[in-house]
């Protein structure tokens, strides 16, 4: 049985075990790693990789200095298109030699949802017992029903879903189904889907930009950077968001603090006054977008007064935020995957502020909202089309057959992946009966004890990790141990119109493999050899290379540490009139009427509102439900922290000195009416659960609202979400429930 309460010298004699360095320090464990500590007699190679430390973006790129076959130091590379390694970046030497991580493959020998006690295995046998799994489950109940799952880190996507489509199965599922998707849904429902997503950083042309959901400081440091470039060169900031971020001390002109849940009746209210001040661009309004009319009538139901009620923005500071945005043209939106997304009215909350640019006649000039051109043949996990067996997906029609598409029609229609947020349902309905589960994390999900027990039902589960988390792998059959960041070659990593090869810096530890090599591996067992390469991950990256159709070669980019340059367009402007943007060529924009749809057309075909309307949260302070009355505070999670991502990284010292224990952060009339006081070990709780944390007092948050990181499995603040689901997109409202907290 594997045991996670390991002291510190414990720590150092692992190391030890290991071949490293180490030495204890007052802020945790020093590997070989500062300058002076290599061994000058010796040769030193330098390798070059990236960190995946922050969920796949932004990428940075890393140098590994390695003697003996370890790394005994590493640092940024330079002139590498993004840069310099954070903390995380440089704690990942200490995760590589953690020696809690998963060495070899272990099979249960105690009933699931037990606390587990594991038995070392081989990979054959391992292997052998998948095989035989899943092959009986897809003879008794069909492919479909075994889930083919990706959790963080998502670079074994493209890998993953090549072996799901091969074994024929439509239950591919990304944790993106709680991040990333929604905001991608909404743009594709507003713009077409092939623009992007994200929100468009300043160019040299922008006078204004629109931050609305997005703490760069903290989530995305690089592109903070290139914000604040813009802030010195006299770009207007508006930023809004519920806390007061560094983002937001640090550019906003105006800032704006909305009630979690409330965006859509905010980006209504902006509406109107951009309306109302004629600051709409109605040339472009009448020519290239659908249903403006029908938006100025719901949008002039949100006045500044209404919007103050709904949202606590002061009136005033709505309307001074119009005029900083309406006379300073260009101007371009700045948002983030998951922002605003987790609420249970996100499907309209997100519309509505991605529509503000088509207000402003800001669509594709210079210095706004500005598309790309059409995404070059990877995807941004090095991949292509062909090898994600898209066509093989179309030619078996399993879109037809998702678990899904009953649920979430639209995002079925829009999405690869199934949403799973109804996980336990499919599972207890005998639709999911078996389940590979790479990364995952069941804390991600709300009231995550159902998925839990759902989990635990499965005929047959295996995960694969880095760790033996208990609160996720407690509930599965087996685990296997992935190899860490630089250990692994694939995916190669994809920069705007540069492609990098990664290096393997030193070998896996253990038997720990690369996540594309136990999916090729795999697959090639399963009876699809040929197709998986034999297992070999090398002839996998050659025939992503060979399909780009770029005529590079894997051996020109292993010679070339540098990158290498993809051939690209210059990207004009207006593209949407010149059929550029469309896959028939004609001109307009990728929707079903050819135009940004402010009232969309695929939702009003599939029975849902095509106007963004704004919506209460499920439990809201202003709903009329006795049970919410009780809980007064707005539950806030979620947020993203410099040394953390999500739950990740909190075994490694290094980071968890800087945040140790589990914090609410609340504001000080709040603290002083429950008579709590900084430091002070607070209940947070509703009528879902409880966890115990610490208590924060700050002036980030307002007096009605807490903020609490996610993430801790000793304090799981997900466990007071409930599974309330947006229609349109499945997303429960982590950011927008309630709650009450009391002193201990």
């Amino acid at each position: 049985m594997i045991n996670k309460n390991i002291d510190r010298r414990s720590l150092l004699k692992g190391a030890a075990a290991l071949g490293v360095t180490a030495s204890i320090s007052q802020g945790g464990i020093d590997f070989a790693y500062a300058e002076g500590t290599i061994d000058t007699s010796k040769p030193v190679e330098k390798r070059y990789s990236i960190c995946d430390m922050c969920n796949q973006v932004p990428r940075c790129g890393m140098v590994a200095y390695v003697q003996d076959e370890k790394i005994v130091r590493v640092e940024s590379r330079e002139d590498h298109p993004v840069d310099p390694l954070c903390a995380k970046g440089m704690a990942t030497i200490q995760e590589m030699y953690d020696p809690h991580r998963l060495m070899y493959p272990m099979v249960r020998t105690n009933p699931k949802g037990e606390p587990s006690e594991w038995k070392q295995i081989s990979w054959d046998e391992a292997y052998d017992t998948i095989v035989e799994k899943f092959n009986e489950t897809k003879e008794k109940y069909g492919p479909d029903s075994v889930l083919f799952y990706c959790g963080d880190p998502k670079e074994p996507r493209p890998a993953l879903q090549r072996l799901a489509t091969l074994f024929g199965s439509s239950s591919y599922g990304l944790e993106s189904s709680l991040c990333a998707t929604a905001s991608q849904m909404a743009n594709q429902l507003v713009n077409g889907k092939r623009q992007g997503w994200f929100g468009v950083d300043p160019s040299k042309d922008t006078k204004s930009v629109i931050i609305w959901s997005l703490n760069a400081a903290w989530s995305q440091p690089n592109r903070h950077k290139k914000l604040m470039e813009a802030k010195e060169r006299g770009v207007k900031f508006l930023v809004v968001d519920p806390r007061v971020t560094p983002t937001a001390t640090g550019l906003a002109d105006v800032f704006l603090q909305p009630r979690p849940g409330s965006d859509a009746a905010l980006a209504l209210g902006f509406m109107n006054l951009l309306i109302e001040k004629n600051y709409v661009d109605m040339d472009f309004v009448n020519k290239w977008t659908l249903g403006f009319e029908e938006l100025k009538a719901l949008a002039a139901e949100f006045t500044p007064e209404k919007v103050e009620e709904l949202t606590w923005v002061p009136a005033e500071k709505l309307i001074e935020a119009v005029e900083l945005i309406g006379p300073n043209m260009p101007c371009t939106l700045v948002s983030s995957s998951a922002g605003l997304t987790h609420c249970t009215n996100v499907g309209n909350a997100q519309r509505a502020v991605m529509m503000l640019p088509a207000l402003l006649g800001q669509i594709d000039v210079a210095g706004g909202y500005k598309f790309p051109y059409p995404a070059y043949a990877f995807d941004p996990y090095g991949a292509t089309p062909q090898f994600k067996a898209k066509a093989l997906y179309k030619e078996k029609d399993l879109a037809s057959h998702r678990v899904d598409k009953e649920d979430f029609p639209v995002w079925a229609l829009l999405t690869d992946h199934i949403q799973t947020a109804k996980l336990p349902e499919y599972i207890n309905d005998g639709k999911i009966k078996a389940a590979m589960l790479m990364a995952f994390n069941s804390m991600i999900w709300p009231s995550t004890h159902v998925y839990q027990e759902a989990i635990q039902k499965l005929d047959f589960s295996f995960a694969v990790d880095y760790y033996y988390r208990p609160w996720s792998h407690d509930y599965v059959d087996m685990i296997l141990p992935a190899a860490m960041c630089m250990e692994r070659q694939a995916p190669m990593t994809v920069y705007g119109n540069k492609i990098f090869y990664r290096e393997v810096c030193m070998p896996p530890a253990g038997e720990a493999r690369e996540d594309w090599q136990i999916c090729l591996e795999l697959g090639s067992r399963l009876g699809f050899e040929e197709e998986c390469f034999g297992g070999d991950v090398t002839k996998a990256l050659e025939y992503c290379l060979e399909t780009s159709g770029y005529g590079i070669t894997l051996d020109e980019l292993k010679a070339h540490p540098e990158g290498m340059e993809l051939p690209t367009e210059k990207n004009i402007d207006k593209k949407y009139e010149l059929g550029k943007l469309r896959l028939d060529g004609q001109p307009g924009f990728e929707t079903p009427s050819g135009k940004i749809e402010f009232a969309s057309e695929i939702l009003k075909e599939n029975g849902y509102e095509p106007l963004p309307k704004h919506v209460e949260p499920v439990h809201s302070p202003y709903n009329e439900i006795e049970e919410d009355r009780k809980y007064p505070l707005v539950l806030c999670t979620g947020g993203r922290l410099p040394y953390y991502t999500h739950s990740k990284l909190r075994e490694i010292p290094w980071l968890n000195q800087f945040m140790p224990e589990p914090v609410v952060r609340m504001h000080k009339d709040a603290a002083e009416a429950r008579g709590i006081k900084e430091g002070d070990k607070v209940k947070v709780f509703n009528q879902f659960g409880e966890v115990e944390m610490v208590a924060e007092i700050t002036n980030i948050v307002t007096p009605g609202m807490v903020d609490i990181f996610h993430g801790w499995h000793q304090a799981n603040i997900n466990e007071l979400v409930s599974r309330d689901f947006d229609p349109v997109t499945g997303y429960p409202g982590f950011r927008s429930s309630l709650c009450e907290i009391e002193l201990l």
